[in-house]
């Protein structure tokens, strides 16, 4: 009697076998799926415009090509300008200086007139040096200077010298005659005077023989 009642209070064998070989954890087992939380970031994600993502690249490479078009197209009106305003500052320029010139040909062709019918040469000589003055006065308006040449020591930057002369009268290298004059515009040189200049004489011939003979002579 007692081992039946000992047999039958044990628990059957699978039932063991079954609790040791069933290892699930009862909250891992009961504990409900969760779906898996979006990711966040800083990023806006792209934005479906119905023909792909926005390429954001491309957009700023087309920015920064329209904005270097309108910089270029600025310069070159800038440019177009600039050229426009310096040709009209030299035709104003131009205008000035024939407006200052236009009394000189006024009284030149007063000058020719009156030595046609002029009785004594003298008169037609004293116009045409009136007008000379006139023009002359209305140059150094302008800026335009007389380079001087005769008599001065020849000097390679304003002065071109087209001949040489042999003379004891004169310093070697001094302008003994003027043959076009030159011009200085401001600081800036117009044109070079044409001179000859004063050059040291060489020896005679006989005299460079008979130094020769005395020397042989001598030794």
């Amino acid at each position: 009697m007692n081992s039946n009642n000992e047999t039958s209070s044990k628990p059957p064998a699978e039932a063991i076998v079954n609790a040791a070989g069933d290892d699930t954890k009862p909250s891992e087992a009961s504990a409900p799926e969760t779906a898996a939380a979006p990711k966040t970031s800083g990023e806006a994600a792209p934005t479906d415009t119905g023909n792909g993502p926005v390429d954001t690249a491309a957009s700023e490479r087309d920015q920064l090509r329209e904005q270097l078009l309108r910089t270029a197209a600025d310069f070159d009106n800038f440019r177009k300008r600039a050229r426009r305003e310096m040709e009209d500052a030299r035709t104003r320029g131009k205008d000035e200086a024939v407006k200052d010139l236009l009394p000189v040909f006024d009284n030149l062709e007063r000058a020719v007139a009156a030595a046609e019918n002029a009785q004594a040469i003298s008169s037609v000589i004293e116009g045409v040096k009136m007008v000379l003055k006139l023009f002359e006065d209305t140059a150094e308006r302008m800026g335009l200077k007389r380079i001087k040449a005769l008599g001065e020591r020849f000097d390679p930057a304003v002065h071109e010298a087209i001949q040489q002369q042999e003379t004891d009268a004169q310093a070697p290298g001094t302008i003994l005659t003027e043959v076009v004059p030159g011009y200085m515009f401001g600081q800036r040189l117009l044109r070079a005077s044409m001179v000859v200049v004063a050059r040291k004489p060489t020896k005679p011939a006989t005299e460079i023989n008979s130094g020769a003979n005395g020397e042989a002579k001598g030794s």
